[in-house]
């Protein structure tokens, strides 16, 4: 099961409290204090890991606690820390506060890590509070208590290409040809409900990963299908491939309309590279890509992934275009600059 959104309850540990001791020792009737500090009570973190792909883990439980610190002893002892609870995530969750819906932070790569809710500081000691008038304090100092925040956690799937296209497209068998994705394949409308990601194997272990986008349909950005649910999952994506099945009743209002729904749901999308991919060209028995305007694409392909036809030029392009997008958020190394 996919879950990308949920909700749980996290709470630092409290920290221990100072106590009121002094010093019983032989030949030493009148010692001074020796209260000791409470310890720190346990943060709760977010890790991202790598060997986690959905949420599933935080619907079978949505509260978590790390442990509090220990209380503080004689002899100037300070209690021991409570240990942190990590939290692991898929890489590409975003944190936010559930009730004023503020952004906390997101963990990207694998290890990236993120403190959601800081433990208590331990209280003081007696110890603290002598002085030369005040020799036997009997002063301490509770614990804090740990922050406890609801968290809302939504995962964004993070891959180089992202393919749209309407049910049955072609986009989920795609996949399962280029890479080692399995998919689930039927010939009805929404037979993809998930996304579902493939790695990509090109020679010279050059390697990318693309992401099966469940059917966009007309309306999407607004509530309708599966569209609202999913889209949010291409804002991560480098860039896109539009797919238009070669039997289609009008292959330029199929390309508009996606265009035109990735676009209405956000503007940022809407300008991320992307190509035509016109799929099932077996049935129409010839290579040669249909009439279509679309003057902001990068390329038009013409695949058959039952014939295996047309796929190694798709997977050329789609690095030739990832391949530059890289060198271009490579900062240039200035002569000033090098040593």
């Amino acid at each position: 099961m996919f879950i990308d959104r949920v909700i749980v309850r996290v709470t630092a540990g409290n920290g221990g409290s100072g106590i009121v001791s002094f010093r019983r020792e032989k030949f030493t009737p009148l010692g001074g204090p020796d209260g000791g500090d409470g310890g720190k009570g346990g943060d709760v973190i977010i890790r991202a890991d790598n060997n986690l792909a959905t949420l599933l883990d935080y619907t079978y439980r949505d509260s978590w606690q790390a442990e509090s610190g220990a209380h503080g002893s004689g002899s100037n002892k300070t209690g021991r820390s409570g240990d942190d609870i990590v939290l692991p995530v898929p890489p590409g969750t975003i944190i936010r506060n559930h009730d004023t819906g503020q952004v906390l932070g997101e963990v990207i790569e694998s290890g990236d890590s993120f403190v959601v809710a800081r433990g208590g500081r331990g209280g003081k000691g007696n110890t603290w509070f002598a002085t030369s008038v005040h020799r036997s304090p009997r002063e301490w100092q509770p614990g804090e208590d740990g922050e406890a925040v609801t968290l809302e956690l939504e995962l964004k799937l993070i891959a180089d290409v992202g393919l749209v296209g309407q049910p049955n497209a072609g986009k989920s068998t795609l996949l399962s040809v280029i890479s080692a994705a399995t998919p689930k394949i039927g010939d009805y409308p929404f037979t993809t409900l998930a996304p579902n990601l493939g790695v990509v194997q090109l020679s010279d272990s050059r390697t990318f990963v693309v992401a099966d986008i469940p059917g966009i349909i007309e309306g999407a950005h607004e509530g309708k299908g599966l569209g609202l649910q999913f889209l949010r999952h291409i804002e991560r994506t480098r860039l896109l491939a539009f797919l238009v099945p070669i039997d289609s009743l009008d292959w330029q209002a199929e390309y508009d309309q996606l265009r035109g729904e990735i676009s209405h749901y956000s503007a940022e999308l809407g300008h991320k590279p992307h190509c035509v991919v016109f799929t099932k060209m077996d049935l129409l028995g010839e290579d040669e890509p249909p009439p279509i305007e679309a003057p902001d694409a990068f390329g038009v392909f013409t695949i058959s992934a039952a014939a295996r036809t047309g796929l190694d030029a798709l997977k050329a392009a789609w690095w030739s275009e990832l391949l530059q997008m890289r060198k271009a958020t490579i900062r240039p190394v200035q002569d000033a600059e090098l040593p």
